[in-house]
C-alpha cells in the first residue's frame, strides 16, 4: 500500500506537523535529487508528510509506485520541439493543471512547495505562489531551463547545483547548494568494494536509456575477444533497444545482465569497477558520491552542451574519461575499456578524484534553508 493511502486528513493533524511537497519529475535528473531532499526531511523529522505532484508518464510514477512516498498527478506535458500542434495541445492543458494542483494543494495544505523541474514542476509552483504557499526550486544544470527561468521570479529561494555566473536569477534568492543525492548513494559510497577476479563493467544512459551509448556498445562487442573471460557486464538498456541489445550479447557469446532498468543503482554502481554513462549533472553527482571511475559520453543535444562541460569537469581532474559523441565507435569505446580494464592502478587514481569532488551535503543544505524560511 502507497504512503498516499496514509497520508492524515487535515482535521488530524497536530499544529507543529511539517507538510512539503516536491513538484516535477520526468526523468532521473529531476526525479532523484527530489527523492533526496525528501528523505532528508523526513530524517530530520519522522512525522514531515512529503507529497509528491508529477505526471503518469515520467519516471516519478515508476520510481515512487512502491508507496515510498505518495504521489498525485496532474495531467501536463512539454512544448518544447513539439511542433504548433504540440505546442497548442500543451498550452490548453496549462489552466487544467493549475486547477489540479489547486485541488492538490488545498487538501495537503503545504508549509512549502519545492519545484525540482520536469513538466508538473511549473503548474504546481506557480499555482503554490498565487496562493501564497511559500515557493522554492531546485535547478539542477549550469543553463536553468525555461520554465525554472521563469519560476525564479516568484520562488522564495532558488537552489543551484552550480554558480549563477549568467545572472539568470536574483541574487539575492540564489543558494549554489550542489545537486542533491539520495541517501542510499551516500551509505554506499561509505562501503569499501569487495575485491574479486571480475572486472565489472556498468552501462547506462540515463533512466530512459540511451540509444547512441546501446548502438555503440552492440559495435564494440565484436572486439571484446581479449577480455570477456574477465569480464562482467551490467546494462541497463531502457525499453525501446532492449531486445536489441540483449540478441547482441547473445550472438558474441557475452554474459551480460541486460535490464531495461535498474532500481538499486547505488548498489550496483559501487559494485562495478568503470561506467559509461551520459553526464547528467545527477549522474555526476551520484557517481562522484560513491567514488566512482567513469567514460562519459555526454548528450550532445542537451541545452548549451552542459553535458559536456559537466564530464570535462571530471575529466580535467583525472577522475574520468570521455568520448564525444562524433568521435564514437564501437573501436574507440573499445580501447578505452580496454585501457583500463588492464590498468587497476588508473582506475584507482580515478576514483579517488572523482570521490574527491562529491558533494554529499547538498540535500542537508537545502532543507537548512527551507526550513529557515519557513521559520521552522
Amino acid at each position: 500500500m502507497q504512503r498516499e493511502a496514509q497520508l492524515k486528513p487535515l482535521k488530524d493533524r497536530a499544529v507543529d506537523d511539517l507538510r512539503v511537497i516536491l513538484a516535477g519529475g520526468g526523468t532521473g535528473g529531476h526525479v532523484f535529487p527530489a527523492l533526496a531532499i525528501a528523505e532528508e526531511f523526513v530524517k530530520r523529522n519522522s512525522t514531515t508528510e512529503v507529497c509528491f505532484i508529477g505526471t503518469k508518464r515520467g519516471l516519478e510514477s515508476r520510481v515512487l509506485k512502491n508507496g515510498t512516498f505518495p504521489i498525485r498527478f496532474i495531467d501536463i506535458e512539454g512544448i518544447r520541439g513539439k511542433g504548433w500542434r504540440g505546442v497548442f495541445r500543451g498550452a490548453l492543458k496549462i489552466p487544467q493543471s493549475m486547477f489540479q494542483s489547486w485541488g492538490i494543494l488545498r487538501g495537503f495544505d503545504p508549509h512549502i512547495v519545492i519545484g525540482v523541474g520536469g513538466y508538473a514542476s511549473g503548474p504546481a509552483v506557480f499555482t503554490a505562489y498565487l496562493m501564497g504557499v511559500t515557493t522554492a526550486i531546485a535547478e539542477q544544470n549550469a543553463l536553468p531551463g525555461a520554465t525554472n527561468r521563469i519560476l525564479g521570479r516568484f520562488a522564495k529561494r532558488v537552489f543551484l547545483t552550480f554558480s549563477d555566473e549568467s545572472r539568470v536569477f536574483p541574487e539575492k534568492k540564489v543558494m549554489v547548494s550542489g545537486n542533491p543525492v539520495r541517501s542510499d548513494f551516500i551509505v554506499e559510497g561509505e562501503k569499501k568494494k569487495e575485491k574479486t577476479d571480475t572486472f565489472t563493467l556498468l552501462i547506462f544512459g540515463g533512466s530512459q536509456g540511451a540509444s547512441a551509448i546501446n548502438g555503440a556498445i552492440i559495435e564494440t562487442l565484436q572486439y571484446m575477444e581479449g577480455i570477456r573471460e574477465g569480464l562482467k557486464i551490467i546494462h541497463q538498456t531502457g525499453e525501446r533497444d532492449l531486445e536489441d541489445v540483449a540478441d547482441a550479447y547473445k550472438r558474441h557469446n557475452i554474459d551480460a545482465e541486460v535490464v531495461p532498468f535498474i532500481d538499486d543503482m547505488a548498489r550496483v554502481c559501487r559494485e562495478a569497477d568503470l561506467l559509461i554513462c551520459r553526464a547528467g549533472a545527477t549522474s555526476i553527482a551520484e557517481i562522484t558520491a560513491l567514488g566512482k571511475a567513469a567514460i562519459f559520453i555526454p548528450f550532445p543535444f542537451a541545452t548549451g552542451n552542459h553535458q559536456e562541460l559537466n564530464a570535462k569537469t571530471l575529466v580535467d581532474a583525472g577522475a574520468a574519461e570521455m568520448i564525444v559523441e562524433d568521435d564514437l565507435s564501437g573501436r574507440v569505446l573499445y580501447e578505452m575499456i580496454e585501457k583500463l580494464y588492464g590498468n587497476p592502478a588508473s582506475i584507482a587514481t580515478m576514483e579517488k578524484m572523482s570521490k574527491g569532488l562529491g558533494n554529499r551535503k547538498a540535500a542537508s543544505t537545502i532543507v537548512d534553508e527551507c526550513l529557515t524560511v519557513i521559520g521552522r
